[in-house]
């Protein structure tokens, strides 16, 4: 059986399912989840960075997922059949960045694990804790 390909629900649905999470809205409307005032998922709105090598247009869709490491963050962007991607500006930061309409080359259950690992890397180690043990992990 294959695995259910990730959409951009999915993306709002097991962010906002995590523990402790408030979504918050950006200054023009974009959604942002949120664990203990720290951003774990960000709908970012189209930026400079992030254009399209034919057409020069802004990406009006770029998810921004935080990870628990640069390991991380290489793992995924230098995977060629990986739809993350980062630019010069995240350098150093603790993210990836997908296109929502690129969404679905990842199944729901890799989804789910990243955005879980995102959660974890910005909960406190208290929260973290706690839901590992409630988890299994």
């Amino acid at each position: 059986m294959t695995p259910r390909r990730a959409t951009v629900a999915d993306v709002h649905a097991i962010a906002a399912a995590m523990p402790h999470v408030k979504r918050v809205e950006g200054p023009k409307g974009n959604p942002i989840y949120q664990v203990g005032g720290k951003s774990f998922v960000f709908f970012r709105t189209p930026q400079p960075d992030a254009v399209d090598p034919e057409t020069g247009e802004r990406y009006p869709d770029v998810i921004m997922i935080w990870v628990e490491s640069e390991s991380d963050k290489l793992a995924l962007v230098q995977d060629p059949s990986s739809p993350f991607f980062t630019t010069d500006r995240f350098d150093g930061h603790l993210s990836v960045l997908v296109r929502g309409s690129e969404i679905g080359a990842i199944s729901r259950t890799e989804l789910t694990e990243l955005i879980q690992d995102a959660w974890l890397s910005r909960a406190s180690a208290r929260r973290a804790e706690r839901w590992l043990a409630e988890h299994g992990g």
